[in-house]
């Protein structure tokens, strides 16, 4: 074992010392801005971590775009959905009809828009986390983002096409929405943004996004389903088996019975927790693996490949291990017709817009914060203005691969936790997305419950900044408490920042207006302890 660890520092030293090593600033470079415990085989381990945490997107984001019915062609005349056409399924999923009715599964290997989903989820991701970590050398992985994927399928395209927008039309948004972002980059206004909100704001949105990144872990669709929505509640106890869950998620009993969820919890969250106490390297990564490796074989109470049609398909397609699709339908299949909806396209690029340059900042802000390269005195990163055009020009270029927008992952604060803290990190990441195009079987098998309980551990780090949040004065707190809160109970890092905003301009404005009016003689009893706030508006 010394022998093993002797090898991995000269490897680290080796690596350390290289050109490489100087182009990424690892430790032992001899830069003059060196990151300091930026080692070779930590980067590597945390874009492992990132990954894994991160690889439900495969499966996820291809089967919430499959249901915008894409680029196929509903005929059906008494049916808008086509639910029931075989035409229309065999183009989305490639199966007959009675099999489809059967069986509704997301992935199978003769699958068509489906699987270039899967295809282009995994090609992009691979593309922007390796161009984002080499032009920025910042740990933030790429992928289409979740929550703006549901509100392209369902509201602006429609399930199975039935809104206001095209397939094609809505891709056009997302293309233009990209351009759009590179222009407010270019200027500076995204930095400025980032300026312009309060530092107590700051502090919050990143301990929100750790309570958001917990509130995904305990949901059911990317994590150990210990919580689900409820009829009568926003939310309720859930860790039911599937058999009791009825057609809108709820447990209709046997809470907290599920062998999945606790399988999740002791093995992926305990454990993990456990060999986190003893700085175990990859801890992530042996949580993660062993309830997966537990998870896979048939006949147990805790397989990801249960006995039913939807099981029968998975396991199918977990068994070719390795296959390639290249992408047929999807690619470039932006429809330029705009004028055939005008105001929907306008209002569904407006939304793109606000939501994404409000998520995405904040994103790599927060992320920026947790690995420590945010400057104190400028409140900017490294390659602000860079890391910012990189994301633009990803979104623009996803377009083209037939997906929604392409964001920053909060899942990558699971690599930073981890040890990463450059570019290669981001990298690897991506790299681990390049070979899942070729071994999609197994890595869209990771089951939820063994990343759930590694997304919550790694909001309990960040939540660590809110006692850095300026507490002692109400003008500062409340509008803190109500990012922090509302980041997870949206389920948006962009609401969040919008409500704390909001919250902070008018509780702010009304002391201001109190005090002037009033010649100074009413003021808050504690404005003394105020940050105060102040806003450089050059880049």
């Amino acid at each position: 074992m010394e022998a093993f660890r002797d090898a991995c520092e000269n490897l680290n030293d080796l690596v350390g010392k290289s050109t490489f090593g100087r182009i990424f600033r690892l430790e032992g470079c001899g830069h003059e801005k060196e990151i300091k415990k930026a080692r070779f085989l930590t980067e590597i381990r945390a874009g492992l971590t990132t990954f894994f945490t991160m690889a439900y997107i495969i499966a996820v984001n291809a089967s919430v775009l499959t249901d915008s019915g894409a680029n196929c062609v509903c005929n059906d005349t008494k049916d808008p959905t086509c639910a029931n056409d075989a035409d229309y399924n065999q183009c989305l999923l490639g199966k007959s009809t009675a099999r489809l009715v059967l069986a509704p599964v997301i992935d199978d290997l003769s699958s068509e828009i489906n699987r270039d989903l899967v295809t282009a989820t995994a090609g992009i991701a691979a593309m922007t986390s390796c161009l984002f970590g080499f032009l920025t050398n910042l740990p933030v992985a790429f992928a289409p983002g979740m929550g703006l994927n549901a509100y392209f399928a369902y509201q602006v395209v429609g399930y199975h096409g039935t809104g206001p927008v095209s397939y094609g039309m809505a891709l056009a948004a997302v293309f233009i929405e990209g351009w759009i972002f590179l222009f407010l980059s270019l200027i500076g206004m995204r930095q400025w943004l980032v300026r312009l909100i309060p530092t107590s704001i700051k502090l919050a949105s990143g301990a929100g996004i750790g309570l958001l990144l917990s509130l995904i872990g305990l949901s059911g669709s990317a994590g150990i389903g210990a919580i689900s929505a409820s009829s009568t509640d926003p939310l309720d106890l859930a860790g039911c088996p599937s058999e009791y869950l009825d057609s809108f998620g709820e447990c209709t009993s046997h809470k907290m019975r599920s062998p999945t969820m606790w399988l999740g919890i002791f093995m992926g969250g305990i454990l993990t927790a456990y060999l986190m106490s003893y700085r175990v390297k990859s801890a992530f990564i042996i949580g993660i693996l062993l309830v997966s490796i537990i998870s896979w074989p048939r006949d147990t109470a805790v397989t990801y490949f249960p006995h039913t049609p939807t099981g029968d398909s998975m396991f199918e397609f977990f068994k070719h291990v390795a296959t390639f699709r290249p992408i047929q339908h999807t690619l470039n299949a932006i429809d330029w017709q705009v004028l055939h909806a005008p105001g929907q396209f306008a209002l569904a690029l407006f939304t793109f817009l606000y939501v994404d340059i409000l998520d995405c900042t904040g994103t790599l802000y927060s992320m920026a914060r947790f690995c420590g390269v945010v400057d104190p005195e400028s409140g900017d990163f490294p390659r602000s203005t860079l890391a910012y055009c990189t994301d633009a020009i990803s979104i623009s270029v996803g377009s083209l691969f037939g997906t929604s927008s392409v964001t920053a992952f909060i899942e990558s604060g699971a690599g930073i936790a981890e040890g990463g803290k450059t570019g290669l990190t981001a990298i690897t990441t991506g790299l681990c997305f390049l070979i899942s195009v070729f071994f999609a079987p197994i890595f869209a098998s990771i089951p939820p419950y063994a990343t759930g309980c590694t997304l919550v551990l790694v909001g309990c780090m960040m939540a660590k900044q809110i006692g850095a949040i300026n507490w002692r004065y109400v003008g500062d707190a409340v509008p803190a408490f109500v990012t922090l809160i509302f980041m997870p109970f949206s389920y948006s890092i962009a609401y969040g920042l919008i409500a704390g905003l909001m919250t902070y301009i008018v509780l702010n404005t009304l002391i201001y207006i109190t005090k002037l009016v009033s010649g100074g003689r009413i003021v808050p009893e504690d404005e003394d302890y105020r940050d105060y706030w102040t806003c450089e508006l050059t880049n």
